[in-house]
């Protein structure tokens, strides 16, 4: 081969393997962790169904069917569960916050006209809130990517507390 020939094969291969070094430098950027990891929040996104139980005042206790709703992502989480009892609905809804760990947003119940801030943290697959304002209570939530636990306990109210298990529908 004339050294013309090896001149154009050599800049070839060296542009050929200057691409594929820059490629395999690319991809190494983006999975060496740099990517931020995914919010607490993002795992509960989408619709879930169950079932549980609530208890009223007087010891009354009522089964539930439930469906809910979880919209946002990253560092917002909107929340709609929506139950059905024998003798009535519950109509939970709160928009939170996510920053470090800590929550802070909104919280109602519209069947008993109950609303409050709510205020907390997510920790390891839960998150824990406490409720304040026109009502005062807590809200727990247990999840993981397919199953979730949530747990309500007011005061102040007719509604004393609220227990269902949720699947992804």
């Amino acid at each position: 081969m004339g050294r013309h020939k090896m001149r154009i094969v050599r800049t070839r291969s060296l542009r050929v393997l200057t691409a594929v070094a820059l490629m395999a430098v690319l991809t190494l950027a983006q999975s060496d962790g740099s990517k931020a990891d995914p919010s607490p929040f993002d795992t509960l996104l989408g619709s879930w169904r169950g079932s549980g139980q609530m208890e009223l005042d007087q010891g009354r206790r009522e089964r539930l069917k439930c469906n809910a709703y979880y919209t946002g992502g990253g560092s917002q989480l909107r929340m709609a569960i929506l139950c059905q009892s024998e003798s009535s609905n519950l109509h939970f809804r709160s928009n939170l916050s996510l920053s470090g760990g800590r929550i802070t947003g909104s919280w109602e119940e519209r069947t008993y006209n109950a609303q409050g801030n709510a205020s907390g943290q997510e920790s390891g697959g839960k998150i824990s809130l406490n409720i304040s304002g026109g009502v005062t209570g807590t809200m727990s939530v247990a999840y993981t990517p397919s199953r979730q636990s949530v747990s309500i306990s007011t005061q102040g109210i007719a509604l004393e507390s609220v227990k269902i298990e949720l699947t992804r529908s």
